[in-house]
């Protein structure tokens, strides 16, 4: 008896509770009921690309057979969410640069031999870090011996591949204004493309990794003057949550700062940081 080919290409009850309870145990992020069409949308190009007919193949491929371990890296890409934008939430990137001088005057972070280090946790397509990365180049422009070093991670590898790349659609650098536009960026010569590419010199201050937040090792032996970890939580469960802001406070220097989203708090959290400014925290100096 032939199978429906329609019905073959819906994500089933047992297929979407496997897939769920992996990504969340594996990745933290949650995969309720009202994602199954989400996720069932997202998978049908893996199945396409892979020339297969159902889902029961496709889980067959990614957790039974030895083939499928290079998959696992592209059905996260497939399925993790990765909106962002330059100078996303703006009132992180004021206040940042408003503080820089006094970090650097007063705590010696950014000098010489005690860079100013930075860690966008969650990277996406670079929009943060290259955000961030602009601020500390105009706080060069006033202070010439400024140092600082960002690390940008993210779960997708896909993501952290254009990030690499940093060439966007124009119409993606409007939030940016046209005088770090013409700084900062290079116009395609092409101009029918509209596209534009973040400049070398910026491009060479940032390192891309991929990094799974979930993991127990993050495999970083720094600490962070700066930690932005901006919409990221709201994806887990509390506990999961606390979890994981546990793990990253360790990464953070003492009188440090965590940067969350706007939607997102500490409140409740039994951790070393007291709050600043709105969603933005410091570490406790004898933490």
């Amino acid at each position: 008896m032939s199978r429906d080919p329609l019905n073959a290409l819906r994500l089933g009850d047992r297929e979407f509770r496997k897939l769920a309870e992996y990504i969340e145990a594996t990745y933290g992020i949650r995969m309720p009921e009202t994602k199954r069409v989400m996720l069932e949308s997202r998978l049908h190009k893996r199945l396409r690309m892979l020339e297969m007919t159902d889902f029961r193949e496709y889980l067959e491929y990614v957790f039974e057979n030895r083939g499928g371990e290079n998959e696992l890296v592209n059905m996260v890409d497939a399925v993790t969410t990765n909106k962002t934008e330059f100078f996303r939430e703006p009132d992180h990137f004021d206040w940042l640069a408003s503080n820089l001088g006094r970090l650097y005057e007063e705590y010696g972070w950014g000098r010489r031999d005690n860079p100013l280090k930075i860690w966008s946790c969650a990277a996406s397509t670079g929009e943060e870090p290259y955000t961030l990365a602009i601020v500390m180049e105009e706080f060069r422009r006033i202070q010439p011996h400024f140092e600082y070093t960002i690390l940008a991670s993210d779960l997708s590898s896909g993501v952290l591949e254009q990030a690499r790349k940093a060439v966007y659609p124009e119409a993606r650098i409007e939030p940016v204004s046209p005088q770090l536009r013409s700084r900062y960026f290079l116009r395609s010569k092409d101009r029918s493309l509209a596209l534009v590419r973040v400049k070398r010199d910026l491009r060479r201050r940032i390192r891309f990794v991929r990094l799974n937040l979930m993991d127990d090792d993050y495999g970083l032996r720094e600490r962070f003057h700066v930690l932005f970890c901006r919409n990221v939580i709201i994806y887990f469960e509390r506990p999961r949550q606390m979890q994981l802001l546990g793990k990253l406070v360790r990464y953070i220097e003492s009188e440090g700062y965590l940067f969350l989203g706007h939607s997102e708090t500490l409140a409740g959290a039994t951790l070393p940081m007291y709050s600043v400014a709105p969603t933005i925290y410091q570490r406790s100096e004898h933490a």
